[in-house]
């Protein structure tokens, strides 16, 4: 079995999933092409062997395990953050640092990704990063701020370069289900933030210790590393193959749209995770509603990241799609944050429907707007780069204009902003063109 990472030399055309395969003409469009499949993929195709349908059965586990821990970092510490800053060992300045540090690494490590792709292979920079994510979770469930800051930081580097993986592995292993895979490690990855937000409190009510609380989103990780281990131990590195001419994504524009519409959906997206947890306990809720409410908020992103990315595979162009998601995602936090409290629970749910399918829509676009797995990686690499570089100042802002204004009330009207430009990008990142 050749390695995740390996670089085909065959034909590269562009597979929207579910639809009929399309390929790229010389001004970026996409046209029809056969329906037959080849590539990377081609091992995992329904026509293939048993045992090759087995293997990618394991596969689809092994990602979806690894999404599963992709959030717990961010959501468990704001359903827990005014615990943490009443704790005498941490000071008032740490916890913007606490909110914010995670996130800019991983805009930091995104560019290293491709050349750990090259050198290790995909399933053995993925199992690296669920054993570095496993250590980071568990140094910051030790005493101590440096701990604390320290594994937070450690967490962001190894999910950093996971972020960047995960679409490309599902564009070179599932090109036919490109909808249903995407949507699948998305609401995974929604299902590891709404796990952190609902649990950790209770977490922490049953053992009087917001380390202890921190340390044990451990566990889930560690059981990804172990599932993962089987399928790293048979692939190895990449095989050195010839290339396709490398396409300079940080020249393009369509490049320049998916990464500005990926950085305003990550301000939106951890600004949440961070947040509204916080924002729900000050606007009358107790901690342990909060954090339900916030759970539902997020699993509600599960439904809207299942169904975002098997409607835009299926669309010519996803412009429209867009600016609904983005517009309710920033609407609904602004409800969330000054809108009526007695209806706390709707504005959650739409912040929820809109922000799971924004973050879907955004990594989807990544397979869309690329025609083989190496522009894919690049692409990707870029995206999250300046995507979760920028997107880290949604978590300061929020805490900034707090501490300014002593209330919610301009976060949110922020974010509303933020949602308005996010569409207004998407009339960019939803036209039909790929990078040439």
């Amino acid at each position: 079995m050749e390695p995740i990472g390996a670089i085909s030399t065959a034909s590269p055309d562009h597979v929207r999933g579910e639809g009929q395969p399309e390929s790229p003409e010389p001004d970026g469009t996409m046209r029809k092409v056969g329906s037959e499949e080849s590539g990377p993929a081609a091992w995992l195709n329904d026509a293939g062997t048993p045992a090759a349908g087995r293997m990618s059965g394991y596969l689809a586990l092994c990602l979806i395990l690894i999404a599963l821990n992709l959030r717990t970092v961010f959501s468990s510490l704001g359903a827990i953050l005014d615990e943490v800053a009443q704790d005498a060992s941490v000071g008032a300045w740490a916890i913007p640092a606490l909110t914010t540090v995670p996130v800019t690494c991983l805009g930091m490590v995104a560019p290293l990704a491709p050349a750990l792709l090259r050198r290790l292979g995909s399933e053995r920079t993925l199992l690296l990063c669920s054993f570095l994510l496993t250590a980071g979770l568990l140094l910051r469930g030790a005493p101590g701020l440096t701990a604390l800051i320290a594994g937070s930081c450690i967490c962001g580097l190894a999910i950093g370069v996971a972020n960047v993986f995960m679409p490309v592995v599902v564009k070179a292993r599932f090109p036919r289900k490109l909808g249903l895979m995407n949507g699948l490690y998305t609401a995974a990855i929604c299902a590891s933030a709404a796990l952190g937000a609902g649990v950790t409190y209770p977490l922490f009510e049953a053992s009087g210790s917001w380390n202890w609380a921190l340390g044990v989103w451990a566990m889930p990780a560690m059981a990804a590393v172990l599932v993962l281990l089987p399928l790293a131990w048979r692939c190895g590195p990449e095989k050195e193959r010839a290339r396709h001419p490398v396409t300079r994504v940080w020249r393009s524009p369509v490049a320049w749209s998916v990464s500005a519409l990926m950085a305003l959906q990550a301000m939106m997206s951890f600004g949440i995770f961070a947040w509204l947890a916080p924002i729900l306990r000050e606007r009358g809720m107790d901690a342990a509603t909060a954090g339900l409410t916030v759970a539902m908020s997020v699993l509600l992103q599960i439904l809207g990241s299942l169904a975002a990315p098997v409607l835009a595979v299926r669309c010519r162009e996803q412009h429209y799609l867009i600016g609904v998601v983005a517009l309710l995602s920033g609407g609904g936090f602004a409800l969330s944050a000054c809108g009526p409290s007695e209806l706390l629970w709707l504005w959650t749910a739409v912040l929820g429907l809109g922000q799971g399918s924004l973050t879907a829509l955004a990594l989807t676009l990544i397979s869309l707007r690329t025609h083989d797995q190496q522009t894919a990686s690049r692409l990707s690499g870029m995206a999250q780069c300046v995507g979760y570089g920028i997107g880290s100042s949604g978590t300061f802002v929020i805490g900034w204009t707090h501490g300014l204004t002593g209330n919610f009330t301009l976060a949110g009207l922020i974010l509303l902003g933020i949602g308005a430009m996010a569409g207004g990008v998407g009339l960019v990142a939803g036209r039909n063109k790929v990078l040439a």
